[in-house]
Formats: structure tokens, C-alpha cells, sequence
């Protein structure tokens, strides 16, 4: 069995999925067939999208940040060693 390489999805490809897969009319398998993805992969990807779909309508909102969001905390000598939690 061939291992394959890992692939780099763009947002829209993301997007496209997860839309599918809120519409309810073909199963996550048939889905994950059709756009060539793991069946978790799209199941995370319509969790983000739910997750994210109300700062669409928030209030005063842009349609893009201007400023970006920090994913870790900032780097103190405690905090400096490299743990899978900064990136989640």
C-alpha cells in the first residue's frame, strides 16, 4: 500500500466541502469520495464552518480582520518549549 502525500486545501476547496456536507443529501462517505478527502477531515471541516458562521452577522463586523488572531500564547520562558497545544 502506497502511502500518499500529504495535500494543502485552499479555503474555498473547505469551504465547498463543508457547504455539501450541511446540505444533508449525500452521506459524509459519498462525499468524501467525491471530493477525494477522509470522512474526518469534512466532518472537522463543517464543524469549523458552524462554529465561524456567526461572526459572518456580527455586528460592525468587516468581511476581513485587520488585525490577525493569536492561536498561542505569548512566548515566555515557560511557555517556550513546543507542545501540539500551541498549535490546537
Amino acid at each position: 500500500m502506497k502511502k500518499r502525500a500529504r495535500q494543502n486545501h485552499t479555503p474555498a476547496f473547505k469551504a465547498k466541502v463543508a457547504l455539501a456536507a450541511l446540505k444533508n443529501d449525500r452521506t459524509i462517505a459519498q462525499l468524501a469520495e467525491q471530493f477525494d478527502v477522509h470522512p474526518n477531515q469534512i466532518t472537522s471541516w463543517k464543524e469549523q464552518l458552524l462554529a465561524g458562521a456567526a461572526d459572518v452577522f456580527e455586528r460592525g463586523g468587516s468581511t476581513k480582520s485587520s488585525a490577525p488572531r493569536s492561536i498561542s500564547r505569548p512566548c515566555t520562558p515557560r511557555s517556550a518549549s513546543w507542545s501540539w497545544r500551541t498549535i490546537f
